[in-house]
């Protein structure tokens, strides 16, 4: 693979297997959250380049050979893929660190995630029967149900995960034998260009996999209103989501949205009775706010915790959330890196200037960290924050923020434990910490969210579905589900000895 850390790129629109630049010739500076100086430039698409890759997606869907592929073809092409991830696994990690602000451990980890998905997803349509057989009761009647791909498919996908939350979509797209168009986030678009370099190395035939880069208003609007795209699928928040909806509403196309989450970690007095339980619930809170700054859908943003230990259980996370170690992603030592751009870090600093305003206590954090030699000043560097004594009314308590900013609420009884971590227009993921494990399972029965974790945060499984209750989404990815996602279903019946039914006089 070509090494993109440093090049300046600027066909970086994909379509109908050629690497094109935007129609009107505009281009983007990408920008390095760390120092926010550019390190790539890139085309910046508008509605004519989205019209474009439609075009040949659809194509390659009606004429091309991709859809009629046997499944096992389609399952090999697919561990080509993780192959030559697993190859390019440290230039990748580095090039999302570069991208998105985040360490290159994280990096190198969401690269192992991406392989692990596509080669997931291979076994998965490779192991499947043809169709399942319905009774019709009669020897004469063949009749069975198969899945067939449902076309052309628009993959919208967020800034924070550039490369994992695009691979939870092309890879269940392609193993279904879709054709698909990916717009990446404007912002952190380069690990995206890269996989498509490598669906191409794997021998994907030209129109599969089309790209455009470019803004959601433009790009993204259009393809979710193309009447020649039959899917699409969104991940990002709340606000961009309803418009998707509505734009693909009049075509009534397949819709898979995954939004926002707003996700509680719950944790009881006695998954604090021993030394052991208290670090392990302490270190499992401060993983669960502030990897990645913070910025995951699944964060683990509110913390609601007994009030019986509830003091020393923040005063020693604050003392340690002090101690994480910010600067640029690259760097030996960090923990931490920047937000994404400067635009994120303003929004983070008005929430926690409202949350101050609304009686919030700040226990660390709060402000932009003093510049040093990995961190430097015009990075967009913030410190992790914990606010306390919160309360359900508060903004930050209320919406997604998206940044490094733990809320910190008590509870006295399991039935208000339930109650604090249900009260949320969101419905994406939560956590319970107990030492009991009826009392934990019991809760976490009772909790309206679509993933729920026990003495631990954020590990999924490919096997297992990932989606939300509420407004965190309409969509399901990852397992069968993923895949049943990029299909439709048929029901073929055949007669093999037909004979007149004479309903109508003749």
């Amino acid at each position: 693979m070509a090494d993109r850390t440093e090049r300046q790129v600027q066909a970086t629109i994909h379509a109908g297997g050629e690497w094109l630049t935007a129609v009107s010739g505009a281009t983007r500076e990408i920008l390095d959250p760390a120092d926010a100086r550019p390190f790539a430039v890139v085309a910046e698409g508008d509605e004519k380049d989205a019209e474009r890759a439609v075009a040949a997606a659809r194509q390659a869907f009606d004429h091309g050979p991709w859809p009629g592929t046997p499944a096992a073809e389609r399952a090999a092409l697919l561990r080509r893929v993780a192959d030559l991830l697993v190859r390019d696994r440290e230039e990748l990690g580095l090039l999302e660190s570069r991208d998105a602000g985040k360490t290159v451990e994280e990096g190198r980890v969401d690269i192992t995630c991406v392989a692990d998905a596509f080669r997931y997803f291979a076994d998965l349509v490779a192991a499947e029967a043809p169709g399942r057989v319905v009774d019709a009761g009669s020897p004469d009647i063949h009749s069975v149900v198969v899945h067939e791909p449902v076309g052309v498919c628009a993959l919208i996908t967020p800034w924070n995960y550039p490369l994992l939350q695009a691979s939870w979509k092309i890879a269940p797209a392609l193993a279904a034998g879709n054709t698909f168009v990916v717009k990446p986030s404007e912002i952190t678009p380069m690990t995206t260009i890269a996989l498509i370099e490598l669906l191409t190395e794997a021998g994907l035939p030209a129109g599969v996999a089309n790209l455009v880069t470019g803004p959601g208003h433009t790009v993204g609007a259009r393809l979710a209103e193309h009447p020649d795209v039959d899917l699409v699928s969104f991940t990002g928040g709340l606000v961009s989501g309803t418009k998707v909806a509505q734009a693909a509403a009049p075509t009534v196309k397949k819709v898979a949205l995954e939004l926002g989450g707003k996700n509680p970690n719950v944790v009881f007095a006695d998954a604090c009775a021993t030394d052991e339980g208290f670090d392990t619930a302490v270190d499992q809170a401060l993983n669960a706010a502030f990897i990645h700054s913070g910025q995951v859908c699944s964060a683990g943003a509110r913390l609601i915790v007994e009030e019986s230990v509830r003091d020393r259980f923040v005063t020693e996370l604050a003392r340690r959330a002090q101690r994480i170690r910010l600067g640029r992603g690259t760097e030996d030592g960090v923990e931490c890196g920047p937000l994404v751009s400067e635009q994120q870090r303003a929004k983070v600093e008005a929430y926690v200037a409202s949350a101050l305003a609304e009686g919030a206590v700040l226990r660390c954090g709060g402000k932009r960290p003093e510049p040093s030699g990995v961190r430097p000043e015009s990075g967009y560097f913030y410190e992790p924050t914990v606010l306390d004594a919160c309360h359900r009314e508060m903004r930050v308590v209320r919406e997604e923020v998206f940044g490094p900013v733990l809320t910190v609420e008590t509870f006295r009884t399991e039935e208000e434990a339930v109650a604090l971590a249900n009260d949320t227009e969101y419905g994406l993921a939560g956590a319970v910490w107990s030492a009991d494990a009826s009392k934990a399972r019991r809760v976490a029965a009772r909790l309206r969210h679509g993933t729920v974790w026990i003495n631990d945060f954020h590990p999924y499984l490919p096997q297992a579905e990932w989606g939300g209750f509420g407004r965190s989404g309409t969509g399901r990815e990852l397992g069968p589900a993923g895949l049943a996602e990029y299909r439709e279903t048929k029901h073929v019946y055949q007669n093999l000895a037909p004979k007149p039914v004479r309903w109508f006089a003749g």
